[in-house]
């Protein structure tokens, strides 16, 4: 008998969008663009029922994820999209927003399920495993750096949200991005770009086979100066060498990486400035501020598949430095050399995880087991925080040498109970050990911190091609180990006490996903967020600022469809609100947390030799203060890349960034800063970073 088609609510609002989207497109022939169902993600997934994996700009089908909220990029999207900068892979995750406050060379400022998540604190990024977010960084805890990613690189971008699965850890209570780079390339190619403001960008990559394996490298060269009035004079290097051998299901590589990286910075500006004519929009107050900065690292990844299951080891040795320089107070605290400071570090990181599956049965049922053990040891020598004028550093602040030590155990049971029904119940345990040597003796120490955290996913269906998640779990977040030991304010000298080094978050979440329109991913995900402290260590004060208990709620709405053989569609909504949950007659409202993201995008992929992409996102108006009454404008931005073939290994392509010239922020803050000639307690105003104007880069690139 034939299971007659049934419509939920969600299909049919879904459907209704992506048919409007899709007008003018031919008729959708997704069919043909479906292959063999995709290897699931888990070893247990291939006990749920079969179901067809549409095979376009998102792997998100039906039984290869534990959430609604969890997804797959392939690099087919990943190609077509234009990029301002590195790190803007990341909005590839539905309801990132990637921004800029300081020079390109800085690590980006990052927004997500009603969090400004900083420069990365509650949202964990990895790349072939190793960690890039930074604890106990010289400037924030938590700092993300990936202008170090050569984006052609880039396979696939798995992506999870949420404290509900077990091997995630630090970091990781809003969500969590794994970036997998190629082991091999389908073929070899050069490019160069050109654009305003003496943009230019060259990028040689190859794969060679070697004995048994297949050598890949890249080589990236690169210089901006921006619109700013300061020019930014921005020059990154960056190399790749990759040596792997396997296929899909048994495979190892060898991947070393080296990246250096200078600029100046025009740092977000008051508004008064700009009003009373002091200096345009692209201008600074303090054109000495700037940074430069190198990455050096080393990483092994190995998988082993069987039929009783699958082992995964990952290793990885990291070497940084950083010096950063900065002023956004100006003449506030030091009315006569100014307030411009300085933030360094020199760090090492040695790491690594193993994890091991093994499939059989419980109770009877289809079943996987996997145990895994994470290890983490960061040396900095030293992190400090300087006194600087003219962009030179003039006195010491506070200055440490930090070793810190982070180990987890997880185990994970996935167990298929019944036809339309499987569970995902995991356990984790963390174990924190710090230990702190500063030039303030009283801020010396050691402290350590332990916690288990529970975690559980119900999976029901498919039905009409639709299945049901139930999340939930508990997490964290560590905070900076120098404010787990510090007794003495670095800057005014006054008794302060040491923070909790890790902080307790708590999450659940209701989601739908449904293929039931042909070509058409789909899901709808309720979720809630409770953290118990919104701790977090300034690397500008040079303390650890606590604050109140916080509650997040919020909805996700995401929608992916192949509308024909060469037009991809996406449309995904974003709301959440965010609250402290303990009064204070300050006020409730968490400054900087977004509250509405809205992206829109169509894809060409091969229309004849055209291709081109355009993607346009809008994120809302933020609170800047605990009262909500100074609030952020919306930002509204659209990217468009037009690309033509001119002979089967020749295209070229152009982008064009800010297409319609906004002008509006990349982000706002609301502080009392002091201007020459102004009060002593200076002005309180709300501090922007412009979006760039429109910009067109052009790009020629040749296969080999």
């Amino acid at each position: 008998m034939r299971t007659p088609l049934v419509f939920h609510p969600l299909q049919a609002a879904t459907a209704g969008l992506m048919l409007a989207l899709a007008w003018l497109a031919p008729s959708s022939n997704a069919s043909a663009q479906q292959a063999e169902p995709s290897k699931p993600l888990e070893v247990l997934a291939a006990a749920a029922p079969v179901s067809i994996t549409v095979q376009g700009h998102y792997d998100n089908a039906i039984g290869t994820t534990d959430a609604a909220s969890g997804g797959t990029v392939t690099s087919k999207l990943i190609e077509s999209r234009p990029t301002l900068r590195p790190a803007e892979v990341l909005e590839f995750v539905p309801g990132v927003i990637v921004t800029q406050h300081s020079g390109d060379g800085k690590a980006n400022q990052y927004f997500l399920r009603g969090f400004n998540l900083d420069h990365g604190t509650d949202f964990a990024t990895f790349v072939d495993g190793m960690p890039v977010n930074m604890p106990t960084h010289a400037h924030g805890h938590g700092y993300s750096d990936l202008n170090w990613l050569i984006p052609e690189l880039v396979d696939r971008i798995g992506y999870k949200k949420g404290p509900y699965y077990a091997d995630e850890g630090d970091f990781s209570s809003a969500g969590a991005a794994r970036i997998r780079l190629f082991d091999q390339l389908p073929h070899g190619s050069a490019s160069i770009t050109l654009g305003q403001d003496r943009y230019a960008r060259a990028l040689v990559t190859d794969g060679v086979a070697v004995a048994a394996g297949q050598v890949l490298y890249a080589l990236e060269a690169a210089h901006n100066d921006g619109p700013w009035q300061s020019p930014e004079k921005f020059h990154r290097l960056n190399g790749v060498l990759r040596f792997s051998t396997g296929d899909a299901a048994n495979h190892q590589s060898l991947t070393a990486m080296a990246y250096a990286a200078t600029w100046n910075s025009t740092d977000q500006v008051p508004q008064r400035a700009i009003d009373n004519g002091l200096i345009g929009r692209f201008g600074a107050i303090d054109p000495t501020d700037g940074g430069d900065t190198a990455r050096y690292s080393l990483s092994y990844n190995l998988e082993r598949s069987s039929e009783a299951g699958v082992l995964k080891v990952n290793a990885y040795a990291i070497q940084s430095r950083l010096a950063l320089t900065s002023n956004f107070t100006y003449f506030l605290n030091d009315p006569v050399n100014g307030d411009q400071f300085q933030q360094a570090e020199h760090r090492r990181v040695f790491g690594g995880n193993v994890s091991r599956s093994f499939s059989g049965t419980l109770l009877g049922r289809e079943s996987t087991n996997t145990i895994g053990f994470q290890l983490r040891h960061d040396r900095l020598d030293p992190v400090g925080l300087y006194a600087a004028v003219g962009g030179q550093r003039t006195g010491t602040t506070q200055e440490s040498t930090v070793r810190q030590t982070s180990a987890a155990l997880y185990a994970e049971n996935a167990t298929q109970w019944l036809p339309k029904l499987r569970s995902v119940a995991g356990l984790r345990a963390d174990r924190f050990d710090f230990d702190v040597r500063s030039s303030i003796a009283a801020n010396s120490g050691k402290a350590h911190a332990s916690l288990v955290s529970p975690k559980l996913s119900l999976i029901f269906g498919p039905w009409s091609k639709t299945e049901y998640f139930i999340n939930a779990g508990e997490g964290y977040h560590s905070n900076d180990a120098r404010g787990a030991t510090a007794t003495v304010a670095p800057k005014e000298g006054t008794p302060i006490d040491p923070v909790k080094p890790l902080v307790r978050s708590r999450g659940g979440e209701l989601g739908i996903r449904t293929e039931a329109v042909a070509g058409l991913q789909s899901s709808l995900a309720l979720w809630q967020l409770e953290l118990d402290s919104e701790l977090v260590f300034s690397g500008d004060a040079g303390d650890t600022q606590p604050s109140r208990a916080s509650k997040r709620t919020g909805i996700e709405w995401n929608n992916h469809y192949i509308a024909s053989s060469w037009l991809l569609l996406d449309a995904d909504v974003a709301v959440s609100r965010a609250r402290y949950t303990e009064y204070d007659p300050a006020g409730a409202y968490i400054p900087g947390s977004i509250d509405t993201v809205v992206a829109l995008g169509a894809t060409v992929t091969e229309l004849g030799p055209w291709f081109g992409q355009f993607q346009m996102r809008y994120f809302g108006p933020r609170p800047l203060i605990e009262d909500n009454s100074q609030r952020s404008k919306a930002t509204t931005l659209a990217y468009l890349r037009l690309g033509y073939k001119l002979t089967p290994t020749v295209k070229v392509a152009l982008d064009v960034f800010n297409l319609f010239d906004r002008q509006a922020s990349d982000i706002d803050y609301y502080y009392a800063s002091r201007l020459a000639g102004e009060p002593a307690d200076g002005v309180n105003d709300i501090h922007l970073h412009p979006v760039e104007p429109r910009r067109l880069r052009l790009t020629l690139t040749a296969s080999f």
